[in-house]
């Protein structure tokens, strides 16, 4: 892989755009890359990373906040990276996430991310803009993810500093991640999860067996065996339940025969008593019929007679409806007679005077009309007054309100600006009641936060005394942890020896490594208190001091009022605004109005006088038409009265006789009628009528008692019945209380049968399943255990002695690698005197091991923890190992470009002259090394860099060469 070109713009503390030329950076092989602290010279390889990945390495990527605070907004945030992998030149543009100014309105818009890979040469191709599409092609192009990407290409060496001096959990995880062992550990889960499986599958076939003994067990009534049973307990049980079926055979087949025997005469009982109880029954029923024959004879008579009167009935009902009608028409001619006499009426000319009346009320109609015009304008005329009146009224209101409305503008225009000018304040004058009333509360958080720093201080140099005399402790101590760890036939790590003749022995109460671990871990703690605390109390000061400047001099009583003030003056603004506009449109309403009312009254007092004339004159007419009356209505409604009351009158005479003429015709039919059905006279007819209803109970009654009789006659006719003696008792009862009784024996023992073979066929039943049971358990147990051995060894327990999971196995030897490739460059830089060793040796106290990285001193000829390393010596391990991690990892992969990050100002001179020769060597067949320092030597060194300017406004990339 080689880069050639990496333009950015509005990336991190760069605002404009800035473009790097790595063919003309790289062309000696080795550039620098310098600048300023905080500048952005780490930024330059994140924007590379970003580029690739979409992504920054370290803690910066989990910030996931790219854009410059000082880029203009309209500038887009995006990084563009040309470079070359497996000769294939591609450029990637990508632009994150990121908040934008909205183009229309006012706030923000989110920007989405977004990426296209575009192919330059060695490839034929549309190219990708999926972010997905692009992140597979660019894994597949450079054969690493992108947390193999930072370490074998950025190589950060503050990273391998902590690798050195890791604990092996933590080596693992970034070993992981290199190296790719997820499927080392899918198969570790795999046998862990496949020995879960089949032991619940293994403890689902006992339980299985298990419970098939017991139902054995429980249909059988019988505790079940301890040890889950055999096929000796199984065949005798299964012998002993079949003989117990046949002897239930046989006592329920003796136990039918007597049932059947005994029910046969219970039938013949049963047959015997119901003849008996029939001829009783009939007999009975021939007794009452002879005693009920009299009242027969009577429901015929009074039947046959109801059926006669029934014609008379229908012409007596309508006699009965013509009376009603007749004495209804006299009441009505009476009425009518009373209401023509209320009008002083003496005539008998009834028809003639009622026409007589209606043509002289016709006469009137004209007239009539305009009495109901003469009200409607009376009525109107008097509106118009009352409209006048009111109208006056409004003016003179309306003229007194117009006098006051200037004065009223005047007032609400200056409540308008003095509002206008404190919402304009409002904003200073709150600030400074803000900073007013928290600076008491900043200044207690201020002593509070000394206190709390004091106290820190007091813990933490407390917590360093502490773990200061825990170690003293344990070095005193150090000889009996030393012969605890001690184990016959190994090496003694003091000595060598194999043989402990006289190991010392632990003082009780000693300090272990646990308890000045403890003690460290307090120390830390203690420490990050006391960083704590000093920040806050600065943070506090700081508080202070602003608040203070930001209040000034003046009160916080004095200032809050003044707030207060302002405040709600401010708040009344729209409130005035638009007490204001109404106090406006009320001037202008009110002159409108004036106007108006000014016509209105005008207007009313025209149509008065004119109004006026016209009833004077219409009454005059009016006055002479109606006579007596109150007026011409009057006088033609009374008339239209009179000759409706006389024509009704002559109505209600003729309803009279025509009612009574027909009454006189229907009384002798109702008597022919009586006379023909046989009856001596009307009266006597009616007394006979029935309702249909008693008619038909009538009839019901006679059929009853003909029925009774009939069936009572039939049944003593039957032949099977001629020689029954009425009087015989037959004991049915004891019959069936004795089938009873065997009936019973027979179903119990029926039952015991049914009992016996169904215990006998569930037993057989189950007994052919436990017998496939334990078939098929027991090949299950040996498989199980053979599984279970091989997860334990594979996980790193059970025969495994080396206590190494197959992922941890698999990353020891990567790491035996990495330690291989490393040692030659350790050896070069440190002239011979280091160089790695691999240990699979377990932890202390039972940890896993597999992943020790320990240094060999060649002066003393010890090998020495990483940790004991001075920090030049430390820069250089881990250097080395990056390196040859690089290495490691890249293998197959062509990395032309790689950056080193930081670490060289621990270096003497002769230390840095083996550095360069290094990563000399590692620029050979065309390798392009960059390197990020603040060391001044570096830059006399190396003629090309790449220098990185900071200023207020962004930082911006200045090439330097020669």
């Amino acid at each position: 892989m080689r880069l050639h070109r990496l333009e950015l713009c509005a990336f991190g503390p760069y605002a404009g755009r800035e473009v790097v030329d790595f063919d003309l950076l790289g062309s000696d092989g080795l550039f620098l890359l310098h600048g300023d602290t905080g500048a952005g010279k780490t930024t330059l390889l994140d924007a590379v990373a970003f580029a690739l990945f979409g992504k920054v390495p370290g803690a910066r990527g989990e910030v996931k906040r790219l854009r410059c605070d000082y880029a203009d907004p309209e500038a887009v945030t995006e990084v563009s990276l040309e470079l070359t992998v497996r000769e294939r030149r591609f450029r990637m543009v990508r632009s994150p996430e990121y908040e934008r100014p909205k183009k229309r309105g006012g706030g923000s818009t989110r920007q989405q991310a977004k990426v296209s890979l575009t192919w330059v040469s060695g490839w034929q191709g549309d190219g990708h803009t999926r972010i997905d599409e692009v992140a597979r092609e660019v894994e597949a192009l450079l054969g690493m993810t992108a947390e193999q990407f930072f370490q074998v290409v950025l190589l950060p060496q503050g990273e391998f500093a902590k690798f050195l001096r890791a604990e092996t959990a933590e080596r693992e995880k970034l070993l992981e991640k290199l190296f790719g062992t997820e499927r080392f550990l899918a198969v570790e889960k795999w046998f862990r999860d496949r020995r879960t499986v089949r032991g619940r599958e293994l403890r689902e076939l006992r339980e299985a067996n298990r419970a098939l003994v017991n139902q054995i067990a429980g249909v059988v009534h019988e505790e079940p065996p301890e040890g889950g049973g055999d096929e000796e307990w199984l065949s005798s049980l299964v012998k002993r339940l079949d003989e117990a079926e046949r002897d239930a055979a046989a006592r329920a087949e003796a136990s039918a025969a007597a049932c059947r025997a005994v029910e046969q005469r219970w039938q013949l009982a049963k047959v015997r008593h119901e003849r008996v109880r029939r001829v009783r029954e009939a007999r009975r029923n021939l007794q009452r019929c002879a005693e009920a024959e009299p009242r027969r004879r009577e429901w015929l008579a009074e039947r046959d007679a109801a059926r006669r009167a029934s014609v008379v009935v229908p012409a007596h009902t309508a006699v009965r409806r013509l009376e009603q009608a007749l004495r209804s028409a006299v009441a009505a001619e009476e009425q009518a007679a009373r209401e023509v006499a209320s009008f002083g009426y003496t005539g008998t000319r009834l028809r003639a005077d009622s026409e007589a009346f209606r043509e002289e009320a016709g006469g009137l109609t004209q007239l009539a009309a305009e009495a109901e015009r003469q009200r409607d304008d009376l009525a109107r005329a008097a509106r118009w007054e009352q409209e006048h009146e009111r109208a006056s009224a409004r003016l003179a209101e309306l003229v007194a309100e117009q006098e006051g409305l200037p004065e009223r503008l005047e007032r609400a225009r200056r409540a308008v600006e003095d509002a206008k000018v404190a919402a304009a304040r409002l904003d200073e004058v709150r600030t400074r009641a803000d900073a007013a009333a928290e600076l008491p509360k900043a200044v207690a958080a201020l002593r509070a936060a000394e206190e709390a720093r004091r106290a820190a201080v007091d813990a933490q140099q407390q917590a360093k005394d502490t773990l200061q005399r825990v170690r003293e402790q344990r070095l005193e101590g150090m000889a009996g942890e030393l012969a605890l760890a001690l184990r016959h036939g190994q090496a003694c790590p003091v000595c060598g020896s194999a043989e402990h003749p006289a190991p010392a022995r632990a003082v009780h109460g000693s300090v272990t490594a646990e308890d000045e671990e403890r003690a460290a871990g307090a120390e830390q703690r203690a420490a990050d208190r006391r960083r704590a605390a000093e920040q806050a109390a600065v943070q506090a000061e700081l508080r202070v001091s602003a608040l203070r400047e930001t209040a000034g001099e003046r009160p916080a009583e004095e200032l809050a009022a003044e707030h207060r003030r302002v405040a709600a003056v401010a708040r009344e603004r729209t409130a005035r605004e638009s007490a204001l506009a109404e106090a406006e449109g009320v001037a202008d309403r009110v002159a409108a109005r004036r106007a108006e009312l000014d016509q209105q009254v005008a207007d009313l007092a025209a149509r008065r006088a004119e109004l006026a004339e016209v009833v004077r004159e219409r009454a005059e007419r009016l006055a002479a038409a109606r006579g007596e009356f109150a007026d011409v209505v009057a006088r033609r409604a009374h008339l239209l009265d009179l000759a409706d009351a006389l024509a009704a009158l002559a109505q209600r005479r003729d309803a009279v006789a025509d009612c009574a003429e027909r009454l006189a015709e229907q009384r002798v039919e109702t008597s022919r009628l009586a006379a023909e059905a046989g009856f001596a006279d009307v009266a006597e007819a009616v007394a006979a009528a029935r309702e249909e209803a008693a008619v038909a109970e009538l009839e019901q009654r006679v059929r009853r008692v003909d029925d009774v009789r009939a069936a009572a006659e039939a049944v003593l006719a039957e032949p099977e019945l001629a020689e029954v003696d009425p009087a015989e008792e037959v004991d049915v009862e004891g019959a069936e209380q004795r089938f009873r009784e065997a009936d019973q024996a027979a179903r119990r023992a029926s039952a015991e049968l049914a009992a016996a073979r169904e215990r006998a066929a569930r037993t057989g039943a189950l007994a052919g399943k436990l017998r496939a049971a334990w078939a098929e358990l027991e090949p299950v147990e040996a498989e199980y255990a053979e599984l279970h051995a091989l997860t334990d060894v594979i996980n790193g327990m059970g025969q495994n002695t080396r206590s190494m999971t197959l992922r941890t196995y698999v990353l020891a030897a990567r790491l035996e690698e990495v330690a291989v490739a490393a040692s030659t460059r350790l050896e070069r830089m440190s002239q011979g005197r280091y160089r790695f060793v691999h240990s699979t040796e377990a932890g202390p106290r039972g940890t896993r091991g597999g992943l020790g990285l320990d240094v060999l001193d060649d002066y003393s000829g010890q090998r020495r923890p990483a940790k004991t390393l001075s920090g030049g010596e430390s820069f250089l391990a881990s250097l080395a190992l990056a390196l040859g991690l690089a290495d490691v990892v890249g293998a197959g992969a062509v990395l032309d470009t790689l950056f080193i990050d930081e670490g060289f100002g621990t270096l003497d001179a002769d230390t840095l002259d083996l550095v360069m020769t290094t990563l000399d060597e590692l620029r050979e067949g065309g390798r392009v090394v960059g390197l990020v320092s603040h060391v001044e030597e570096l830059r006399q060194r190396i003629p090309t860099r790449l220098r990185v300017r900071k200023a207020r406004t962004g930082s911006t990339l200045q090439l330097v060469t020669g």
